[in-house]
């Protein structure tokens, strides 16, 4: 099994089943619908239960990278073909095949038209993302991160709302604007280490002042995918206008990728410029969640608060992984994974009223515990996640960049800490005015519960929610090596520059 190119496989599995959809034909449009929604779930179903390999061989007990594959590529470049997870990227390997399948069972009836192209779209996106957290080469990595892009517009830009054109546009241009200086940091890195190899370039110490304007060059990119106040914008159209199964992917994978990219590119390979501009990700990510969480308060649109909720969410990442503490970056990285499940749940429990009713708005709910207990209970879940109660993933992640915080800067962590308090006042808000109340509502008296497609959909984010919460150190034991060994090279080069006493170590 150790030869086995396990990681080519989960990233092109996808494409075959892109293959098997290309060549269904028939008469009946239904029965091509069918079979395209058939084969998307039988491949995506495949790539996650060949992914449980990952969990089962994966030795935790080490910093380096596993399952590494290397093929010599451009060599007149000093580009290879390089893939390779360690104990960061190999969770969000098993978060993207996960909820995959889980996108294309909540389209199954929501999506009528164009559904092959709808299905492939899903295949071809599940590639981009597992390549994006396997590569260890800059070009590989740069190609998959913007690859993304082009079936994420098509999802929204055709089968979102009213105003799909205008959110996916949105979408793109801004993450665009971002991913062109990023490449322009990637050839200056070459232009230094001579390699593409992401392996190398950490080791490499760069000038720092190449580092300062290298650094500022990343964030441009990775502030947009978290995304960071100010160039949040994007996110509540996108969310809003995207399909069910859009946002969910949107919310627990792809907003992933500016946390993961500070992980793999900012700390390691620009130790000196991350301390020197810690202060400027502190005070971005305060104003996102103070501001943000105010700003979810006001909403009339469930979407738009469970994306504002979100940036809030994504701030307590920010600020965990510039804390350069253990506490914090574990904290970060186990935000990231219970946010990537419980945002992904609660926008599947937004796509299961408004796939009855046809609304969004707040205002259009109440009294649903009358008619939808079982419902009721599930959104309840996931809404005590999403607030942090102790025994769900969300606490975990949150108490671990609090202590974090507080071991870095007082302040910061008291800033930070208030996103808890008002994160529980805008979830409360939304599910008491759904969930509790009179029925009066005449389209309400006969909305019905949760039909056994949408339970079997729910299950297993029902299970790893509490699993994350009640035994955390089933994850934090992939994490915790790479992290103390990410921590250590970054103080090994602060110690070489002489600014280790700057971070307090």
């Amino acid at each position: 099994m150790l030869d086995l190119p396990l990681l080519t496989i989960l990233t092109f599995a996808p494409l075959v089943g892109v293959l098997a959809i290309l060549i269904i034909r028939h008469d009946d449009p239904e029965v091509v619908a069918m079979n395209a929604r058939n084969v998307a779930l039988f491949v995506s179903s495949g790539v996650f239960l060949l992914s449980l390999l990952l969990w089962f061989t994966f030795d935790r007990t080490t910093a380096d990278f596993q399952w590494v594959e290397k093929v010599a590529w451009m060599e007149d470049f000093g580009i290879s073909y390089h893939m390779g997870v360690d104990g960061i990227s190999v969770l969000f390997v098993m978060l993207t095949t996960l909820l995959t399948p889980i996108c294309v069972l909540a389209s199954w009836t929501s999506i009528k038209d164009r559904v092959k192209e709808y299905m492939i779209c899903f295949l071809i996106l599940e590639t981009f993302m597992i390549g994006m957290f396997c590569a260890l080469d800059l070009f590989l990595f740069y190609i998959f991160f913007e690859a993304v892009l082009i079936p994420m517009f098509i999802i929204i830009g055709i089968w979102g709302g009213a105003r799909r054109v205008y959110a996916a546009f949105k979408l793109f241009l801004y993450t665009l604007l971002g991913s062109v200086l990023m490449l322009v940091a990637m050839l200056t890195m070459y232009y230094y280490a001579g390699t593409t190899d992401m392996l190398e370039l950490m080791a490499y110490n760069f000038p720092i002042e190449a580092q300062k304007w290298m650094w500022l060059a990343f964030f441009a990119s990775f502030a947009v995918k978290v995304p960071m106040w100010p160039v949040h914008t994007w996110l509540p159209d996108a969310h809003v206008e995207a399909p069910t199964a859009g946002s969910v992917i949107l919310a627990g994978v792809l907003l992933k990728f500016g946390g993961y990219g500070f992980l793999r590119f900012s700390l390691p390979m620009m130790p000196e410029a991350s301390l020197y501009f810690t202060p400027l990700m502190y005070t971005l990510s305060i104003i996102a969640v103070i501001y943000t969480s105010l700003v979810a308060l006001a909403q009339e649109d469930m979407k738009k608060l469970i994306a504002y909720s979100s940036i809030a969410h994504m701030g307590f990442v920010t600020v965990g992984t510039f804390t350069l503490t253990t506490q914090g970056i574990e904290g970060a990285i186990y935000q990231m994974l219970s946010h990537g499940v419980v945002s992904a749940a609660l926008f599947l429990v937004v796509g299961v009223v408004y796939d009855r009713i046809h609304t969004r708005e707040i205002a259009a709910y109440g009294g649903l515990v009358n008619r939808m207990p079982a419902y009721a209970l599930t959104f309840m879940v996931f809404a005590m996640a999403s607030v942090g109660l102790p025994g769900t993933g969300g606490f975990v992640g949150e108490v671990l960049v609090l202590v974090g915080a507080f071991k870095a800067n007082t302040w910061v962590a008291a800033f930070t800490a208030t996103g808890v308090i008002l994160g529980a006042a805008y979830t409360l808000y939304l599910y008491r005015r759904i969930i509790f109340g009179e029925l009066t509502k005449e389209n309400l008296m006969k909305i019905t519960d949760m039909n056994r497609r949408e339970m079997a959909i729910f299950a297993p984010l029902l299970f790893i929610t509490i699993w994350m919460g009640v035994y955390p150190s089933s994850f934090l034991d992939f994490m915790h090596v790479s992290v103390e060994h990410l921590i250590d090279q970054v103080n090994t080069s602060l110690a070489q520059s002489g600014m280790l006493e700057l971070a307090g170590r």
